[in-house]
């Protein structure tokens, strides 16, 4: 036992000593599906972190140096995910990681970081439990299944009027988790489920998932999916005839799905926490920014990229040092406002003080239904 400790010390410190030698740099390890069917989404948390990044190294960067972005692709799979951190770690002598997307690729990266003790940061992973595992380098700025589920379930349940629901997600933890959490907290207001089904990342025939949901008639559809999978959901909903409230989360309020999707988008209710129609002025700039360098508008996916970024460069700053320990240290004491609100940590590392929404889409615009703020547990 004591051998393991110690060799765990030795990797972590030699990984430490090797990043004090780094180059005139600062760089920063993202971990994201730049293939794969959640793509996607992938690429638009990667533009929101090199937006953010430009913005930096143009006011000088970190600690008077350019800030180099590495950008490695998980797909979405955690052996993959962990060959990507041990890269950046070992290779590219990174002091930190922002990654690695689907929750179930993030377990895995977590094991990676606490390791060689290397500060991982989370912008999209919202599986419940994952701050609840005892890793002390791991810092997580989304939203919590948990949390989306208690703040709209009931405005939910009330204005879509339902009283029967599906329930379809990508059978991941997130996906499972999404599920969970909403079934569970609609039941507990009267609802009652009449059906859950589970789906691979990248399937592309639903009609015959579909058709027992039609055949068990439910007044709502819950689905939590990406972008890709999701639209194709949608799509073939549309197909079948069916004409139950579809409600959800994943990537509905992004502009990839509302092109992928088109008319089939109309009238969809999506949990999410942030949208480009936020009315904040950090929000306001934000919007503007990246339209100005992508050409479209914002999503929740970008969002996160950007404020994970954000968040670990002003770490790094306040740390003094592209130290891992120090890093960790700094961004324990985050204070960082964003386009969607501000972000602080509890004890568990889990982010505070943002704003979470929901949104219906209207003629392919997100249009906020309820809004609410993500408190302290």
């Amino acid at each position: 036992m004591r051998r393991g400790f110690v060799g765990t010390a030795a990797i972590a410190a030699v990984v430490a000593a090797n990043m004090a030698h780094a180059a005139d740099t600062v760089k920063i390890g993202l971990i994201q599906p730049l293939t794969g069917s959640v793509a996607y989404n992938g690429i638009a948390d990667v533009n929101g972190a090199k937006l953010a990044v430009a913005q930096r190294n143009a006011k000088g960067g970190v600690l008077g140096k350019h800030v180099e972005l590495i950008v490695e692709d998980g797909q979405c799979q955690p052996a993959k995910s962990v060959n990507a951190a041990e890269k950046l770690i070992q290779k590219d002598q990174v002091p930190v990681i922002s990654g690695a997307f689907c929750s179930s690729a993030t377990i895995a990266v977590m094991s990676v970081a606490e390791k060689y003790k290397i500060p991982l940061l989370s912008g999209v992973s919202s599986k419940t439990d994952l701050t609840e595992r005892g890793n002390t380098w791991f810092f997580r700025t989304a939203e919590t299944d948990a949390l989306m589920a208690h703040a709209f379930a009931e405005i939910l349940v009330k204005n879509l009027k339902l009283k029967t629901i599906a329930y379809i997600g990508v059978n991941d933890d997130w996906g499972r988790g999404g599920v969970d959490e909403f079934s569970r907290q609609i039941e507990s207001m009267g609802g009652k489920t009449v059906l859950k089904e589970y789906f691979d990342h990248g399937t592309t025939d639903f009609y015959t998932l579909l058709t027992r949901v039609r055949a068990a008639r439910p007044d709502g559809i819950f689905v939590a999916a990406e972008t890709q999978d999701g639209s194709i959901v949608v799509k073939q909903m549309k197909e079948l005839g069916l004409t139950s409230k579809v409600f959800g989360v994943g990537s509905w309020a992004t502009a990839d799905f509302v092109k992928l999707t088109g008319d089939a988008a109309e009238g969809i209710h999506a949990a999410v926490p942030y949208a480009a129609t936020l009315d904040t002025p950090a929000n306001k700039a934000f919007v503007k920014d990246y339209k100005a360098a992508y050409k479209e508008a914002p999503g929740k996916y970008s969002a996160a990229g950007y404020n994970a970024l954000n968040i670990i460069m002003d770490g790094i700053q306040r740390a003094g040092a592209a130290d891992p320990a120090k890093i960790r240290e700094a961004l324990e004491k985050t204070d960082y406002t964003g386009p969607n609100g501000q972000f602080r940590f509890d004890a568990k590392h889990q982010a505070y003080g943002f704003d979470a929404v929901l949104v219906q889409l209207k003629n392919g615009t997100p249009e906020i239904v309820s809004q609410t703020r993500v408190e302290a547990p």
